[in-house]
């Protein structure tokens, strides 16, 4: 049974080489005892700036193993646990329709894998379009400001992942991560995606890793529609039917609702047809926009020539206040190292974004979302009324930039209270345009912005 051996600590300058040797010494054996050993997790440890560190989790294969347990540092060395593949239970009768699974997001895209390599040949179904119209689509949008709302950042194969920033990592450990992973690396991602502590494919990977799962997926037998936006749907004991924009109806046995974040008139239209649904709490902020180089420089010191693009996870503790409106702290979420900002608005005439990189991680500017969770005491007990409340700040930021232009002030001018003036240099397509940020956003992320910004930049 191999062993896994955690957190084997290595000079920046270092080669990996050297792995071998520390492999020995924190198992009290010989590097010949060692029959073989790989890399199952790498991280960095730029803690120290004069002593930045690559932290190794290794799986060994080394004689007499129980002997090595019971006298090894508790946590450090363990066995290797089995990975698992999630499995589907079958049914005792045949399905008079086959499933379908409406949206092909992550969720969507791995639903259908499983149905369709279990032979049960699904419809899928995708309201926006495939990865080449995709692309005609955003080319209007960045450069002629024609956004289509059927077909963008948002609807589309891949949903809003694939224009997004790849990053594979969780704060859960669920047993199935591990597939997840090795199912990206089946259809064309970097292998080093399954070692690497925080993975990240970029957004010039993932349209080619969803279309070479759609053609897996027909190649299995199942059904990928684009353009195909379910309208209604109406369940009965024994079966649902599913109506399309258009009038065409799908008799099915089983439905798969994997629609996502932004497809707000699906959620109005399962309300209609009585699906319970319940308001939960979201995060809400700004995207703060940073040089790269500074970022590099702070985090890594002088190992940042070594290490390519830095990123950072910050907190500031209690700077939103708490209460029954909002949690308590204001937090990075989502940062985008040698990335760049997009817009992911959902309709016509409002103004959202998200953040992206490819996968060098090579442009000037560092973004992250900084947020704070909005708790349904800030809009409302009704179920979509956080929808509202949201498609409320979208559209008042459209109206204050004027355009599709994205509102926008430096840090430092916000927390003085004055719009920013000259241009404002950012990585978002459409460009900037300078306002008050504090006339769209609500009272309290102005409050935790405030108070946040300078405890982050201590």
């Amino acid at each position: 049974m191999p062993l896994l051996v955690r957190n084997i600590s290595l000079r920046i300058d270092e080669p990996e080489e050297a792995l071998a040797g520390r492999i020995a010494r924190v198992l009290g054996v010989g590097q010949h005892d060692i029959r073989g050993y790989g890399v199952v997790r790498r991280a960095i440890d730029a803690r120290k700036h004069d002593d930045v560190r690559r932290i190794f989790h290794v799986q060994v294969n080394v004689a007499d193993e129980q002997r090595i347990l019971r006298r090894a540092r508790p946590g450090q060395v363990a066995c290797i646990e089995s990975d698992i593949d999630p499995t589907i239970e079958r049914g005792s009768q045949p399905m008079d329709h086959p499933p379908v699974v409406i949206g092909t997001g992550p969720a969507g895209l791995f639903a259908a894998l499983l149905l369709a390599e279990h032979g049960y040949q699904p419809i899928v179904l995708e309201r926006g379009r495939d990865v080449p119209q995709r692309h005609k689509a955003l080319h209007l949008y960045y450069t002629q400001g024609e956004f289509d709302p059927e077909n963008n950042l948002l609807f589309g194969i891949g949903g809003a992942g694939t224009y997004s920033d790849g990053k594979l990592y969780s704060r859960t450990h669920d047993p199935l991560n591990g597939w997840v992973l090795r199912q990206l690396v089946r259809f064309g991602a970097d292998p080093n995606i399954v070692i690497d502590a925080k993975p990240h494919l970029g957004s010039d990977q993932l349209p080619g890793i969803c279309r070479r799962m759609v053609d897996h997926l027909r190649h299995c037998g199942a059904q990928v529609r684009y353009g195909a936006k379910v309208i209604d749907i109406e369940s009965a004991a024994d079966n649902t039917t599913l109506t399309l924009d258009g009038g065409e109806r799908i008799e099915t046995a089983a439905v798969v609702l994997a629609i996502g974040h932004s497809a707000r008139d699906s959620y109005r239209m399962l309300r209609q047809r009585g699906v319970l649904l319940a308001a939960k709490p979201f995060q809400m902020g700004v995207r703060i926009e940073h040089p790269q180089a500074m970022i590099n420089a702070r985090q890594y010191g002088r190992a940042a020539e070594l290490l390519g693009a830095a990123e950072y996870s910050l907190v500031a503790k209690h700077a939103a206040g708490g209460g029954d409106c909002c949690g308590t702290d204001l937090f990075s979420f989502c940062m985008c190292p040698g990335g760049t900002i997009l817009p992911s608005n959902e309709s016509a005439d409002e103004i959202c974004t998200n953040g992206a990189s490819t996968s060098r991680r090579n442009t000037a500017f560092a973004n992250s979302g900084l947020v704070v969770s909005i708790m349904p005491a800030a809009f409302g007990n009704d179920a979509l009324a956080g929808v509202e409340y949201q498609r409320k700040w979208e559209v008042m930021a459209f109206a204050l930039s004027g355009s599709y232009r994205v509102p926008a002030q430096r840090a430092s001018d916000f927390l003085k209270g004055r719009i920013s003036d000259g241009k404002i240099a950012t990585s978002f397509p459409l460009g900037a345009s300078a306002v008050d940020l504090t006339r769209m956003l609500p009272d309290l992320v102005i409050d935790a912005l405030h108070k946040g910004l300078p405890m982050l930049d201590r």
